[in-house]
């Protein structure tokens, strides 16, 4: 078996993984710039003697002026490397190192990774002792039991960093948030649930003690390690920690100790849980299987014993998979933001619960979508959120910082609500550039009217409009089967308005203002009548009504069919001559506007004057000051050609009509995004600084170079941002995700906000 050409494949893939370019997995990177002699000035000497001597004055700056209040040291002696055993701190640094990725790629926490080449629990509690000074944190990792017990309990009462001990505490925090859950699908309280927990070593003594701490009884705990149960008297194989869940009972193994039980936890060895062990416990048991990388059941095998079985594995390739990285990032990003100083049962629980409950909101498309299921929902096959949930970020993290301000161990206090807005920041520039445009949509929700009522997509993105007050959703379809749809997807639209437009009662006066704007272009009234029972039309004409403020349409539909009626009924403005597309794209440290990227096949300048400063005011909606390129091949006349031509007539066009805008052309696009171009080589532009919105020249060159952006460049995509319009009509991309929907409601109630002001 060793030897099989798969594991052969999968050991070499692994070793190649680790080896390629750079060694290992983990590199430092500079925050600050140190490209000039000022900027190494600053850094090292003599600049850096100022932040010296303000921390010798104070030491809390050393959080201002130091990277401590985002570093986590990940320690380790490599005692008990995840299935391994006791291969020693060297051969266990690949874990730590990959233990920094992931706290780095879920939370933004910095870590070192410090392997400690001693088996001595005193030194290791003396070499963390004295790192005290450099980190914000202690993450103990791969120590095995009992001296972890001793070394992360001395520790916590010789330290103020929080230090946490992730084999005991991360198990426990996420396999209690699947108890919980696990409990109310199967109709259980906590204080009745029969446990039992096979493992008595680190992970196993913290998973009963944070389950008694979420409300089950220590009487109802039956705890097994390799020698049998663990009762009252036992002699062989106990210590301290045992001896807590000692029981008074005549069962002596494990089959024995499963017979009834309602819940069994394991976090020990393959193979050691038996499908007649599964049909002895009670109806619907719930089977937490945790060992890694085999469990003590395989899910196909506990399932064929029981059909009522609720499993949960280690695993990733079955439901329910208890992965610590669910809670360690989290866990250490808040305790980091509030300066905790220790991380106690309190904040233990609230990151549990938080768990518990996220796991019963809906699910993003993207989320499934790294899954590769189309749909996720809260019951017997997903008790816990998935490791990919960008959500639990924000969910966990402000609970275990609240907790810690709560229970007093938090050195500073936070507002949670601005804490959360940061929080997304970290997510990414699309999050952060969402809320500041759901901030303004709460102020004063507009009428929202959504042509594809009836679709999945539309009623989740609805429920979550409502839920956050960004607007006032009216649905488009059969009541019947909205409701019915709502209900199967487990959603609460109570508050949104539901219209069939057929039986609406304005179905008559919308066709008869339907055929006064379109009698004279062949339509005849059945024709039009034909028309308005099509949700895309029908939303249209509640907008052109003034039933509705924005339509939103295109989930279903091609692009050309939802914009055709909103350029038919409601039409442009009048002071523009063309209806233009943008898109926002988002990266690392960088906002771009492109326009026009879905529309205008080949502008003409007035027309591509128009959708510059049609740009310039979408993007001052973001409360973003524009900075306008207007894009060609050529530099400023550096290449005569009627193309370039005409984007420097169109460039002179809006300098004229608006001379206060930012804006400069025709130039390259280089030249728009890298400062040090124009500062060297075209130093008399207009543009200073990098541009944020690029006016591209035709429909090839913006569709193309956007694309590219998002696939090669990595940047997120807000839109299309229809501009131009007498009225707000925002068009989805076919097949977009919840989110997305969410994203552009917020974006045209801002707009009809600015429309009725």
């Amino acid at each position: 078996m060793i030897n099989s050409p798969i594991i052969m494949a999968f050991r070499e893939d692994a070793l190649e993984y680790h080896s390629r370019g750079r060694k290992g997995k983990i590199e430092v990177i500079s925050t600050k710039p140190c490209a000039t002699q000022r900027d190494l000035s600053m850094a090292y000497t003599p600049g850096v003697a100022q932040p010296c001597l303000e921390i010798n004055k104070n030491p809390e700056d050393a959080y201002n002026y130091t990277a401590k209040g985002n570093l986590v040291a990940v320690v380790s002696n490599g005692t008990a490397v995840l299935g391994l055993g006791n291969i020693g701190a060297l051969a266990g640094k690949p874990v730590m190192e990959g233990k920094g990725v992931l706290f780095k790629r879920f939370a933004d926490v910095d870590v070192f990774d410090i392997e400690l080449n001693t088996q001595d629990p005193d030194e290791i509690i003396k070499a963390v002792q004295l790192l005290e000074p450099t980190f914000g944190g202690i993450n103990l990792e791969d120590i095995k039991a009992p001296e972890c017990f001793y070394i992360e309990e001395t520790l916590k009462k010789t330290m103020n960093i929080p230090v946490f001990h992730d084999d005991q505490h991360g198990t426990a925090i996420i396999s209690g948030a699947a108890l919980v859950n696990a409990c109310e699908i199967t109709g259980r309280k906590m204080e009745d649930v029969k446990i039992v927990v096979n493992g008595a070593g680190a992970a196993g003594i913290a998973c009963a003690n944070l389950y008694v701490a979420l409300g089950a009884k220590k009487e109802n705990i039956t705890m097994c390690d390799s020698k049998g149960v663990i009762y009252k008297g036992r002699k062989e194989g106990m210590n301290p920690y045992k001896e807590e869940f000692a029981q008074e009972t005549d069962r002596r193994t494990l089959a024995e100790a499963m017979v009834g039980a309602d819940a069994f936890c394991g976090v020990s060895a393959k193979d050691c849980v038996t499908q007649d062990m599964v049909r002895s416990m009670a109806d619907r048991p719930i089977i937490f299987a945790m060992a890694n990388p085999d469990p003590e059941i395989t899910y196909d095998e506990a399932k064929a014993a029981r059909s009522d079985v609720i499993m949960a594995t280690g695993r990733s390739d079955y439901p329910n998979q208890v992965n610590n990285v669910l809670g360690f990032p989290f866990i250490f990003r808040g305790a980091l933001d509030v300066r905790a100083k220790a991380i106690n049962d309190e904040m233990k629980i609230a990151a549990s619960r938080a768990l518990a409950k996220l796991a019963k909101e809906d699910v993003p498309d993207a989320v499934c979508k790294a899954y590769g299921v189309e749909r996720i929902a809260f019951g017997p096959e997903y008790i816990i959120p998935k490791p990919f949930d960008s959500r639990v970020l924000l969910w966990e993290a402000p609970a275990v910082a609240k907790a810690a301000m709560e229970t007093g161990v938090a050195q500073i206090q936070i507002d949670l609500e601005k804490y959360k807005e940061e929080l997304e920041a970290r997510l990414g520039k699309a999050r952060e550039m969402m809320r500041i445009m759901i901030h303004k949509a709460v102020q004063y929700p507009k009428r929202v009217v959504y042509p594809e009522g009836e679709e999945d997509k539309i009623l989740r993105a609805c429920a979550i409009v409502l839920d956050e007050k960004i607007a006032r959703p009216i649905l488009l379809g059969r009541p019947e089967i909205i409701k019915e749809r709502a209900k199967a997807l487990a959603l609460n639209i109570e508050g949104a308005k539901i219209i069939n437009p057929p039986k609406s009662p304005k179905f008559e006066p919308y066709c008869t203002e339907h055929y006064r704007l379109r009698q004279r272009q062949g339509l005849t009234m059945p024709m039009i009548r034909e028309f308005m029972s099509l949700g895309r039309v029908y939303g249209t004409m509640m907008v052109h009504m003034d039933d509705a403020d924005c339509v939103i349409a295109g989930l279903t539909m091609p692009y050309p069919d939802t914009i055709r009626p909103a350029l038919r009924i409601i039409k442009m403005r009048p002071d523009v001559s063309r209806v233009a597309g943008m898109q926002l794209l988002l990266f690392k440290n960088r906002i771009v506007f492109c326009a026009d990227t879905t529309v205008n096949i080949a502008p003409s300048a007035d027309e591509l004057a128009d959708i510059a400063l049609l740009a310039a005011e979408t993007v001052k909606r973001f409360d973003i000051e524009p900075r306008i390129a207007m894009l060609s091949f050529s530099n400023f006349g550096s290449t005569k050609h009627d193309l370039s031509t005409k984007v420097r007539l169109a460039t002179d066009i809006v300098k004229k009509r608006d001379p206060s805008l930012m804006i400069d052309g025709e130039m390259q696009a280089d030249t728009a995004v890298e400062p040090s171009i124009i500062q060297t080589t075209f130093p008399f532009s207009t543009l200073k600084g990098s541009a944020n919105v690029l006016i591209f020249p035709d429909l090839n060159a913006a569709n193309i170079a956007y694309k590219l952006l998002i696939r090669l460049g990595g940047a997120e995509s807000i839109g299309p941002i229809l501009m131009g319009l007498q009225k707000t009509v925002h068009v989805l991309q076919r097949g977009c995700e919840v989110n997305d929907i969410v994203n552009m409601t917020a974006i045209a109630v801002v707009e009809a906000q600015d429309r009725s002001s």
